[in-house]
């Protein structure tokens, strides 16, 4: 599904090629039977991350990122720096969620797999809203 979603990147080398390789790897993990979803938090939240500011380079006025891996605040540097409008309030909660996922999965600690599902299923509007705003940029 990820894969297909950002294959328009596959093997470019830059931070939007990065995230398609973050996808990949999604789609690898998700065809396993893994009980612990936590190396899949990771790469959802470095595939939302890269593509994210992958955006902000390529459509900010300065062209550049933060170098922050919450996703609440790249967000909201993305909105602040461009012209891509969306509710950020309705994916705060959800891109808090995959971050700490994310966090916990770099100190080994459990992760809450029904929550971090339930807010990859809000994010994947985000990431939808954000594909359609690079298609929109890209192509006009």
């Amino acid at each position: 599904m990820y894969q297909e979603k950002f294959k328009e990147f596959e093997n470019i080398e830059n931070l939007a090629g990065k995230a398609w390789e973050h996808a990949v790897v999604l789609e690898h993990f998700s065809a396993m039977n893994i009980n612990d979803c936590s190396i899949e938090c990771f790469h959802y939240q470095q595939m939302l991350e890269l593509f994210i500011k992958y955006l902000s380079e390529s459509y900010s006025r300065y062209g550049s990122y933060s170098k922050s891996h919450k996703l609440n605040k790249l967000l909201e540097e993305l909105i602040f720096l461009t012209d891509f409008k969306v509710d950020k309030s309705k994916y705060q909660m959800a891109l808090q969620t995959i971050t700490v996922c994310a966090e916990q999965y770099r100190y080994n600690f459990l992760i809450d797999c029904q929550g971090y599902r339930q807010a990859v299923i809000i994010c994947n509007d985000l990431i939808h809203d954000l594909l359609n705003y690079h298609h929109k940029k890209h192509h006009s």
